[in-house]
């Protein structure tokens, strides 16, 4: 199979849907790479680099999308892109088409066939091309709203752990799965006085237990979440629904509870975003405030870091990009119910239900896609 990887064109992405090992074992397994020049710099990998693993660069965007059968990339194609895919091309990336009605739609009008990271599922009920990234997201959470609490920034001007004789910021993190745990283990890392909500007393449960009270925990009802809102420095929107919109979780109104300049980093932004005054920022300009609140709202927040979430990012998926090249998404998807879980999109037909219920799209069963 010819695999492409072209340049990341969202502002502000530096990682790299491939990383110069996953070129060369896909070389391996017999399969042609193409990597547009200067994909990735961002990330640390020079063309020679791609060179070496034995994959062949190419001058353009235009020529990787003309050449592959199957484009590997990191996020959403852009509609630039997305003019450029083709009926029975295999596209592998992040899509989160549940939010976003334009590329749905390009992406049914173009007849390729679109797998997207984030509805990949396990047989734990994990989701491992997602996990990746949601870690980087959620250890950055605190950083970045740190960052934003600082005065200079429009935030409160609170020190996350405080010094002996003032206490530190309060940090509620709604949600209590990879994203939430991680941010509320950095917070409290930070000396953060961290509260995690979330309503699966299991997962409070597992939390309490395995983290031996480095931070709180409680249920995440809506009286519950508003009162320790409106507590709190930074509220850290940590909530996921695979494949669907973000539930909203704090309102405008709870805006006015809340103390003036307190930070609200929405890692669900991608899905829309779990606050309901949140709007996706980029890395150029990743803050704004609304009703003296100040949001960090960046959809593409791991690409901060993008040579660790590239080379996290393609651990996880390289397994299942070979699987692909090696058996035709097809066959692959046949063989694997959890990669099936994946396709989001085929021949004009849209296969995922969650984002089929979001848009109000009519949705074919994967299942009888593939047979």
């Amino acid at each position: 199979m010819k695999i492409g990887c072209p340049r990341e064109i969202k502002p502000q992405e530096f990682r790299v849907g491939m990383t110069p090992v996953a070129a060369q074992e896909a070389v391996a397994h017999g399969h042609e790479v193409m990597i547009e020049t200067g994909a990735g710099l961002g990330a640390g990998f020079d063309d020679a680099a791609y060179t070496a693993a034995g994959a062949t660069i190419l001058d353009s965007a235009e020529e990787v999308f003309a050449s592959a059968d199957m484009i590997v990339k990191v996020k959403e194609p852009q509609a630039v892109e997305r003019k450029m895919l083709r009926e029975g091309q295999v596209l592998f990336t992040y899509l989160h088409l549940a939010p976003d009605p334009e590329q749905t739609k390009d992406l049914l009008a173009s007849g390729c066939t679109a797998i997207a990271y984030e509805t990949v599922t396990d047989d734990r009920g994990g989701l491992p091309l997602l996990a990746p990234m949601s870690e980087v997201a959620g250890k950055l959470a605190p950083q970045v709203g740190a960052w934003t609490l600082q005065k200079a920034n429009g935030g409160r001007g609170v020190l996350m752990g405080g010094v002996p004789g003032v206490g530190p910021a309060k940090v509620v993190v709604i949600g209590g799965g990879v994203v939430g745990t991680h941010a509320a283990r950095v917070a409290a890392g930070m000396g953060a006085d961290v509260t995690v909500l979330d309503m699966s007393l299991t997962r409070l449960r597992y939390l309490d237990d395995a983290f031996r009270g480095e931070f709180k925990t409680g249920y995440a009802s809506k009286g519950h979440t508003a009162e320790l809102v409106a507590e709190a420095d930074m509220v850290v929107g940590a909530v996921l629904i695979p494949g669907a919109a973000a539930p909203k979780l704090i309102t405008r109104a709870q805006l006015s509870t809340m103390k003036a300049g307190a930070a609200l980093v929405d890692v669900a932004i991608d899905q829309g975003g779990c606050f309901e005054t949140s709007r996706a920022t980029t890395h150029a300009d990743p803050i704004y405030e609304v009703d003296g609140i100040m949001h960090y709202c960046v959809a593409n927040m791991p690409g901060a870091v993008a040579r660790t979430s590239t080379i996290a990012l393609g651990n996880a998926t390289m397994p299942f990009m070979l699987a692909l090249a090696d058996k035709g998404w097809k066959q692959a998807c046949t063989d694997d119910p959890h990669l099936l879980n994946g396709l989001n999109v085929h021949a004009g037909q849209l296969t995922y239900y969650a984002v089929g219920k979001a848009l109000g799209l009519d949705v074919v069963s994967p299942q009888l896609v593939i047979k």
